[in-house]
């Protein structure tokens, strides 16, 4: 979904072949094309050919580091619900979406949400951020704050 918010996305076609790149390259983003080749069965060559057109087509976004928050001083994970206006609706996401404190955010059924994920270094700075930057935006009419107190699973990857 992303950046194609309200266009009709292309349905691209994967094979077995590719799915079994795209969960290894799940588990291990730095593998080298000859190991994912020797993993797969295929030829460095095939399987470098095949990320590529995974790549071209969309389906692989890109290739990104996973950064554990708490192990470079941030400690404070939270999830907002922010009811907006439906006419700021989409200034407002601008907005948000700009912050370098929001990790994601998604539009979501029910009276003009935004669900929004933040991460902050302490309390203090999530205060901030919601007085100076979140509630002084035109349209909000009420924010939803829930803080993270373990995680379990997160996303790295999906069901193919």
């Amino acid at each position: 979904m992303g950046e194609n918010q309200g266009e009709e996305q292309e349905i691209v076609d994967i094979d077995e072949i590719d799915r079994q790149i795209i969960q290894e390259l799940n588990r291990n983003g730095r593998i080298s094309y000859t190991d994912l080749a020797k993993e797969i069965g295929l030829s460095r060559v095939a399987v470098q050919a095949r990320v590529n057109a995974l790549m071209e087509a969309g389906v692989i976004e890109r290739f990104t580091a996973v950064i554990n928050p708490e192990k470079i001083g941030i400690s404070v994970s939270a999830f907002f619900n922010v009811e907006v206006e439906p006419k700021h609706l989409h200034a407002v996401a601008d907005q948000l979406a700009d912050e370098p404190y929001v990790t994601s955010l998604y539009h979501m059924t029910g009276p003009s949400k935004l669900h929004m994920h933040g991460l902050f270094r302490n309390h203090a700075e999530m205060e901030s951020f919601m007085r100076e930057k979140l509630y002084v935006l035109p349209g909000i009419t009420g924010v939803d704050c829930q803080l993270l107190i373990n995680r379990y699973k997160s996303r790295m990857g999906m069901r193919l």
